[in-house]
């Protein structure tokens, strides 16, 4: 009975780890042509000209003392006609408004209202005597979802662009997001690629000098934002179940916001909570609509540089990855909702939600059979080859891929460090990740700020 039980755990586990790694592959190859197809795309239309729309930049901040006053300069610099920068104070208990109204000569303001959706009270509007087109809202702490709900009542153009207070955009972001809402009148949500920022030499808002962080942390997370954002989410793009957009930089029609009242107060994770629930509803009343996603670097911002923050972050993206799965459930394997509820549902299902769960049993495994006696050589180097090495394999193969088609980090020794810790990010740094996801999927619950260690830049 034993053996035949090994011999099944044997073949689930390899199987589960083939399938997944090859979905990996599938989604590099499309990842390839679609980004190929873009770029020569962007470069063909950079002279056309387009017709560009207004923008509201909603900057949502709690306790950035350190990082908001070169974010909010890097948003006045860029090279967009028309658009306007809100930043939201949720309550910050540092000197967050205090540094915003020191450095942008805040000054009292009458802006019009518009209610779309309910928020925690309003303390004061501010307008900065030196750029106009910059407002300050100081409101009770609700969480970084209200401070987004309060950004839309009081945005006036037909876009709002979410933004991280911790993140910098490059100067032509918004002209080239907003060239997609022109182009698609049924575009509804975009995301950028997020990249990461720590280690870089920021002058003014500006990054001078591109390098890689010199935390060895810091590092595989450059590797995992690569291969997430380029090889991911590029390719849900082709079978239209992008189910989640980046909080860090995400561009929305505002109308289409509205219809579902705004961002959820209550939810972990307000970004995929809100993108999933944007699928639902305009599938649900069979209304033309397109979510996608653009495979250009556009935003960079910190990542966690100690395990205590990146822990914490990631256990709050799996709650929050958990948490809108089961609040929409009824999408799974439901045909009502295409190849959302067919196809990106059910995969965000099997391999992110509980894809930690079966590789950290995948891992313990091999060493439960080893001391029951029952360790199959075979499986052993299947195991590895599969589970690790094929793995490893992708990841540096995403890495080639950022490389050949962004060329972002100029220095030779940093492409081959970043190739490096791509094939050993597979032996010690994912089994902790995972660990510590799997430890999250047995809490679905709070719904304060994500917190990190800021570095000043």
């Amino acid at each position: 009975m034993l053996v035949n039980w090994v011999h099944w755990a044997q073949n689930f586990i390899l199987g589960y780890f083939l399938t997944i790694n090859t979905i990996y592959l599938i989604f590099t190859i499309i990842s390839l042509r679609e980004i190929y197809i873009y770029i020569r795309t962007l470069y063909a239309g950079q002279s056309a000209g387009f017709a560009f729309q207004p923008i509201s930049i909603l900057v949502p901040a709690h306790n950035e003392e350190k990082t908001i006053s070169s974010s909010i300069r890097s948003l006045l610099n860029l090279k967009y006609p028309e658009y306007e920068v809100i930043v939201i104070n949720d309550g910050s208990s540092d000197k967050t408004m205090e540094n915003l109204t020191n450095s942008l000569e805040l000054e009292k303001f009458d802006k019009v209202q518009k209610k779309i959706v309910e928020t925690k009270p309003i303390l004061g509007v501010y307008r900065s005597v030196t750029y106009p087109n910059l407002y300050v809202i100081d409101k009770e702490k609700g969480g970084k979802a209200d401070a987004l709900n309060a950004g839309i009542n009081f945005s006036y153009y037909p876009l709002f662009c979410s933004v991280d207070a911790d993140s910098i955009l490059e100067e032509d972001a918004l002209a080239r997001a907003s060239r997609a809402f022109s182009e698609d009148k049924t575009l509804i949500a975009l995301g950028g690629i997020v990249r990461v920022l720590n280690g870089s030499k920021v002058e003014e808002g500006r990054i001078k000098k591109l390098l890689l962080p010199t935390g060895l942390i810091e590092k595989f997370q450059v590797i995992e934002y690569i291969r997430g954002f380029l090889t991911g989410r590029t390719a849900w793009n082709v079978f239209g179940s992008l189910l989640i957009t980046s909080g860090a930089f995400s561009l929305f029609r505002k109308e289409a916001v509205a219809k579902i009242k705004g961002f959820r107060t209550n939810s972990v994770t307000e970004d995929m909570d809100l993108i999933v629930r944007l699928h639902r509803y305009f599938l649900e009343k069979k209304e033309p609509y397109r979510i996608m996603f653009i495979p250009d670097p556009i935003c960079w911002t910190q990542v966690p540089s100690n395990w205590r923050s990146l822990l914490r972050q990631r256990n709050r993206w799996q709650r929050g990855l958990s948490e809108s799965l089961w609040q929409n459930r009824r999408m799974f394997f439901n045909p009502k909702y295409s190849w959302v509820g067919m196809f990106g549902f059910p995969y965000f299902v099997f391999f992110e939600a509980i894809g930690p769960i079966v590789e950290m049993i995948g891992y313990l495994s091999v060493i439960v059979f080893y001391f029951i006696g029952e360790l199959n050589p075979t499986y052993a180097i299947l195991f590895f080859l599969v589970a690790l090495m094929y793995g490893a394999l992708l990841s540096v193969g995403a890495v080639l891929l950022e490389n050949f088609l962004f060329h972002r980090y100029t220095r030779t020794r940093d492409f081959f460090t970043l190739a490096l810790f791509a094939l050993v990010e597979y032996f010690g740094y994912r089994e902790v990740i995972a660990v510590e996801r799997s430890v999250a999927m047995a809490s679905i619950d709070g719904r304060e700020w994500g917190r990190q260690k800021r570095k000043t830049i």
